[in-house]
């Protein structure tokens, strides 16, 4: 009987061709196993991070948790709706043809021949991580990837890794928002230890959008807002959240007691924010000091605009979004699979974009590293003045791989 084949969308590759494994529709953690849901969210963190592959019937490809799984290795397939109920049993992920075989039968594809890769025309790197063990794993390639000089976490990421529930904590008053505050220094220290020597790590501040929040937070409620990417998250949220700057000094304090002067390997940057003013209140509400580093997140069309301005403002590095940037640029919901086709990361919109906001840097002397996918890292090298480059964890290593791979004999 010949085995059925269900056509689909990959939305996180993979090195491999293809995965087998058994499907778990539990949305508990089962190792190795194909996760089977609706949509990923962050509720789901255990339940993804323990998986072989996951399939989903919606989302597009830079989803926050889609980017989760692109800094595991982890591959990502969409599927129509109405094929998840038949999803059951053993299955085969086919990552070479964006499909998924039922069936426990067959072979398991071999990887295809690897490309070439850019890596050798990149100064300097920041790898996307979302835990301890992603440094670790990094710089434990050999040879190492000289040009890994930092490494970025969400702090919603740390916040998952170690199972803190912020809203949570935030809401509960100043004690609790401190109690945060020193539980993420100490996941934030663990991940500063796994640094080579001229390395550091940086951390996004919270990013919550309402409906991730609500999924993750238990003991208050959460805004039920009608378009959360264009809601109360960000710079905006957080110069409204009371606590936060309790929780911000108190992580700051612990990490400083904790690693001494390696405490000063770990900077901070600033998330979807949108001019100087936002950026300074913030500093202001943060408590910094003007002597204190702080980074900036470009992720809006307003900050490309407003890029020189941050530096001009003490921001002392860009770090240009790209995933969110060109949803705004182009209208096109990056976690929306309808408009897919609209998402286009070498539109030439988004190209001039991100040349602007690379040139403010170089203009001010301010490092400027922009995100790209690894299918991108070419297009952007040979068409970005820049040399410098965020990667995700898994896409970074593959492409390390590739380039040192042997030439195919002849």
């Amino acid at each position: 009987m010949s085995l059925r084949e269900i056509p689909g969308v990959l939305l996180v590759g993979s090195p491999a061709a293809g995965v087998r494994g058994r499907c778990n529709h539990t949305r508990q953690p089962v190792d190795g196993a194909i996760l089977v849901v609706d949509a990923l969210g962050p509720e789901l963190y255990d339940a993804i991070v323990s998986s072989a592959a996951v399939i989903c019937a919606r989302g597009g490809r830079t989803g926050h948790m889609q980017s989760l799984c692109r800094s595991r290795g982890i591959p990502v397939l969409r599927v129509d709706p109405a094929d998840l109920a038949a999803l059951v049993g053993e299955v085969t992920v086919r990552l070479d043809r964006g499909s998924v075989v039922l069936g426990g039968s067959g072979p398991v594809p071999s990887a295809p021949t690897p490309t070439t890769a850019a890596l050798d025309e990149v100064d300097s790197i920041c790898v996307v991580v979302a835990d301890a063990t992603d440094i670790e794993s990094t710089n434990a390639l050999v040879p190492r990837v000289e040009q890994v000089d930092s490494y970025f976490i969400r702090e919603e990421f740390a916040c998952l890794a170690a199972d803190l529930s912020p809203i949570d904590a935030l809401r509960a008053g100043v004690r609790a928002a401190e109690r945060y505050g020193a539980a993420l220094a100490a996941e934030l220290c663990s991940m500063v230890k796994e640094l080579l020597p001229g390395q550091r790590l940086v951390m996004r501040l919270l990013d919550l959008r309402s409906d991730d929040a609500a999924q993750i937070t238990t003991g208050v409620e959460v805004d039920d807002e009608p378009n959360p990417e264009l809601g109360l998250h960000g710079a905006r949220w957080l110069l409204e959240e009371p606590h936060y700057p309790h929780a911000f000094r108190a992580l700051r304090a612990h990490v400083r007691e904790r690693l001494g002067a390696d405490a000063d390997r770990l900077d901070f940057a600033v998330p979807f924010i949108n001019d100087r003013d936002e950026f300074l209140r913030l500093r202001r509400h943060l408590g910094l000091g003007g002597g204190t580093p702080l980074g900036v997140f470009v992720e809006t069309p307003a900050a490309v605009h407003s890029a020189a301005e941050f530096c001009a403002a003490g921001a002392y590095e860009l770090f240009v979004g790209t995933k969110d940037l060109i949803q705004f640029y182009l209208a096109a919901d990056r976690g929306n699979h309808l408009v897919a086709s609209a998402y286009q990361t070498r539109h030439p919109a988004v190209l001039s974009a991100l040349r602007q906001a690379v040139e403010s840097g170089q203009d001010t002397g301010v490092p400027v590293h922009v995100f790209a996918l690894g299918a991108d890292v070419d297009h952007y090298v040979r068409h970005l003045p820049t040399r410098r480059l965020m990667m995700c964890t898994a896409e970074l290593q593959h492409l390390a791989r590739e380039t040192r791979s042997p030439a195919p004999t002849p």
